[in-house]
Protein backbone atom coordinates (compact mmCIF):
# COMPACT_ATOMS: atom_id res chain seq x y z
CA UNK A 1 0.00 0.00 0.00
CA UNK A 2 1.55 3.30 -1.14
CA UNK A 3 0.69 6.48 0.76
CA UNK A 4 1.01 9.77 -1.15
CA UNK A 5 1.00 12.01 1.92
CA UNK A 6 3.95 12.34 4.27
CA UNK A 7 3.17 10.86 7.68
CA UNK A 8 4.17 12.79 10.80
CA UNK A 9 5.15 10.47 13.65
CA UNK A 10 6.85 10.92 17.01
CA UNK A 11 10.06 8.93 16.53
CA UNK A 12 12.21 6.33 14.76
CA UNK A 13 10.30 3.33 16.14
CA UNK A 14 7.07 4.77 14.73
CA UNK A 15 8.75 5.28 11.34
CA UNK A 16 9.85 1.62 11.31
CA UNK A 17 6.30 0.47 12.18
CA UNK A 18 4.83 2.64 9.41
CA UNK A 19 7.35 1.31 6.88
CA UNK A 20 6.52 -2.30 7.85
CA UNK A 21 2.87 -1.56 7.10
CA UNK A 22 2.95 0.75 4.07
CA UNK A 23 5.22 2.40 1.55
CA UNK A 24 5.42 5.97 2.89
CA UNK A 25 7.72 8.78 3.88
CA UNK A 26 7.71 10.16 7.42
CA UNK A 27 8.72 13.23 9.37
CA UNK A 28 9.66 12.55 12.99
CA UNK A 29 8.85 15.16 15.64
CA UNK A 30 11.34 13.64 18.10
CA UNK A 31 8.90 14.03 20.96
CA UNK A 32 6.64 16.83 22.09
CA UNK A 33 9.23 19.63 21.92
CA UNK A 34 8.74 20.21 18.21
CA UNK A 35 11.32 22.55 16.71
CA UNK A 36 10.45 25.38 14.34
CA UNK A 37 12.54 23.55 11.73
CA UNK A 38 10.26 20.50 12.03
CA UNK A 39 7.15 22.70 11.72
CA UNK A 40 8.62 24.22 8.55
CA UNK A 41 9.20 20.71 7.13
CA UNK A 42 5.59 19.79 7.92
CA UNK A 43 4.34 22.99 6.25
CA UNK A 44 6.38 22.22 3.13
CA UNK A 45 5.20 18.61 3.10
CA UNK A 46 1.58 19.78 3.37
CA UNK A 47 1.99 22.14 0.40
CA UNK A 48 3.77 19.57 -1.76
CA UNK A 49 2.17 16.19 -0.95
CA UNK A 50 -0.17 16.56 2.00
CA UNK A 51 0.37 15.37 5.57
CA UNK A 52 -1.17 12.74 7.82
CA UNK A 53 -0.52 13.28 11.53
CA UNK A 54 -0.23 9.88 13.23
CA UNK A 55 0.75 10.27 16.88
CA UNK A 56 0.43 7.95 19.87
CA UNK A 57 -2.97 7.70 21.59
CA UNK A 58 -1.75 9.28 24.83
CA UNK A 59 -1.37 12.74 26.37
CA UNK A 60 2.02 13.57 24.74
CA UNK A 61 0.69 12.37 21.36
CA UNK A 62 -2.37 14.60 21.68
CA UNK A 63 -0.16 17.53 22.70
CA UNK A 64 1.94 17.06 19.54
CA UNK A 65 -1.20 16.75 17.39
CA UNK A 66 -2.66 19.99 18.82
CA UNK A 67 0.61 21.85 18.28
CA UNK A 68 0.76 20.74 14.66
CA UNK A 69 -2.91 21.71 14.09
CA UNK A 70 -2.14 25.21 15.40
CA UNK A 71 0.69 25.67 12.89
CA UNK A 72 -0.42 23.47 9.96
CA UNK A 73 -4.23 23.34 10.16
CA UNK A 74 -5.12 21.44 6.98
CA UNK A 75 -3.46 18.10 7.76
CA UNK A 76 -5.26 14.78 7.77
CA UNK A 77 -5.28 12.81 11.02
CA UNK A 78 -4.98 9.08 11.64
CA UNK A 79 -5.84 7.49 14.97
CA UNK A 80 -5.37 4.11 16.61
CA UNK A 81 -7.10 2.94 19.75
CA UNK A 82 -5.08 2.44 22.91
CA UNK A 83 -5.78 -1.29 22.87
CA UNK A 84 -3.97 -1.57 19.51
CA UNK A 85 -1.03 0.53 20.72
CA UNK A 86 0.00 -1.65 23.64
CA UNK A 87 3.16 -3.76 23.49
CA UNK A 88 2.85 -7.53 23.75
CA UNK A 89 5.22 -7.34 26.71
CA UNK A 90 6.68 -4.56 28.83
CA UNK A 91 5.47 -1.02 29.17
CA UNK A 92 4.64 1.80 26.82
CA UNK A 93 1.95 2.84 24.43
CA UNK A 94 2.45 3.86 20.85
CA UNK A 95 2.11 3.54 17.11
CA UNK A 96 5.27 1.42 17.11
CA UNK A 97 3.35 -1.41 18.84
CA UNK A 98 0.45 -1.49 16.37
CA UNK A 99 0.20 -4.27 13.82
CA UNK A 100 0.67 -3.48 10.14
CA UNK A 101 -3.04 -4.16 9.57
CA UNK A 102 -4.10 -1.66 12.27
CA UNK A 103 -1.73 0.96 10.84
CA UNK A 104 -3.06 0.39 7.31
CA UNK A 105 -6.67 0.77 8.51
CA UNK A 106 -5.87 3.96 10.43
CA UNK A 107 -4.16 5.50 7.40
CA UNK A 108 -6.99 4.44 5.09
CA UNK A 109 -9.47 6.11 7.49
CA UNK A 110 -7.42 9.32 7.95
CA UNK A 111 -9.64 12.38 8.00
CA UNK A 112 -9.12 16.08 7.61
CA UNK A 113 -10.25 18.21 10.53
CA UNK A 114 -12.44 21.06 9.43
CA UNK A 115 -12.82 24.51 10.91
CA UNK A 116 -15.68 24.80 13.32
CA UNK A 117 -18.97 25.27 11.62
CA UNK A 118 -22.54 24.63 12.51
CA UNK A 119 -23.03 22.80 15.80
CA UNK A 120 -24.85 19.58 14.98
CA UNK A 121 -24.42 17.88 18.35
CA UNK A 122 -24.52 19.96 21.51
CA UNK A 123 -22.68 19.34 24.77
CA UNK A 124 -26.08 18.77 26.40
CA UNK A 125 -26.73 15.94 23.94
CA UNK A 126 -23.38 14.39 24.90
CA UNK A 127 -24.37 14.57 28.57
CA UNK A 128 -27.82 13.09 27.81
CA UNK A 129 -26.14 10.27 25.87
CA UNK A 130 -24.02 9.42 28.91
CA UNK A 131 -20.78 10.42 27.19
CA UNK A 132 -19.92 13.15 29.69
CA UNK A 133 -20.28 12.42 33.39
CA UNK A 134 -21.55 9.19 34.82
CA UNK A 135 -19.94 5.83 35.53
CA UNK A 136 -19.96 4.54 31.93
CA UNK A 137 -18.97 7.79 30.18
CA UNK A 138 -15.26 7.00 29.71
CA UNK A 139 -15.94 3.58 28.18
CA UNK A 140 -18.66 4.97 25.95
CA UNK A 141 -16.38 7.77 24.70
CA UNK A 142 -13.63 5.26 24.03
CA UNK A 143 -15.96 3.11 21.94
CA UNK A 144 -17.45 6.16 20.14
CA UNK A 145 -13.93 7.24 19.21
CA UNK A 146 -13.30 3.80 17.71
CA UNK A 147 -16.56 3.74 15.74
CA UNK A 148 -16.30 7.33 14.48
CA UNK A 149 -12.53 6.95 13.89
CA UNK A 150 -11.69 10.13 15.82
CA UNK A 151 -9.61 8.56 18.60
CA UNK A 152 -10.19 8.53 22.34
CA UNK A 153 -11.12 11.83 23.96
CA UNK A 154 -12.15 13.21 27.30
CA UNK A 155 -15.59 14.82 27.50
CA UNK A 156 -14.45 18.30 26.49
CA UNK A 157 -12.37 17.00 23.57
CA UNK A 158 -15.22 14.81 22.30
CA UNK A 159 -17.40 17.80 21.47
CA UNK A 160 -14.46 19.55 19.83
CA UNK A 161 -13.57 16.52 17.67
CA UNK A 162 -17.19 15.98 16.66
CA UNK A 163 -17.25 19.57 15.47
CA UNK A 164 -13.84 19.43 13.77
CA UNK A 165 -14.63 16.22 11.91
CA UNK A 166 -18.15 17.43 11.14
CA UNK A 167 -19.77 14.29 12.50
CA UNK A 168 -23.42 14.49 11.49
CA UNK A 169 -26.26 13.87 13.91
CA UNK A 170 -27.06 10.75 11.88
CA UNK A 171 -23.50 9.36 12.20
CA UNK A 172 -23.46 10.23 15.91
CA UNK A 173 -26.83 8.58 16.57
CA UNK A 174 -25.84 5.44 14.65
CA UNK A 175 -22.57 5.12 16.61
CA UNK A 176 -24.33 5.74 19.92
CA UNK A 177 -26.88 3.00 19.16
CA UNK A 178 -24.02 0.56 18.57
CA UNK A 179 -22.36 1.53 21.87
CA UNK A 180 -25.57 1.19 23.86
CA UNK A 181 -26.45 -2.11 22.17
CA UNK A 182 -23.00 -3.52 22.97
CA UNK A 183 -23.48 -2.57 26.62
CA UNK A 184 -26.66 -4.65 26.72
CA UNK A 185 -25.13 -7.71 25.05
Amino acid sequence: MKIKEIIVVEGKDDTRAIQRAVNADTIETNGSAISQETIEKIKLAQRVRGVIVFTDPDFPGEKIRKYIVEHVPDCKHAFIDKKHALPSHGRGLGVEHASPKVIQEALRDAQQMEAYGEEWISKDELIDAGLIGGPKAKGRRERMGEILKIGYTNGKQLHKRIMMFQISKEEFTKALKIVLQEEQD
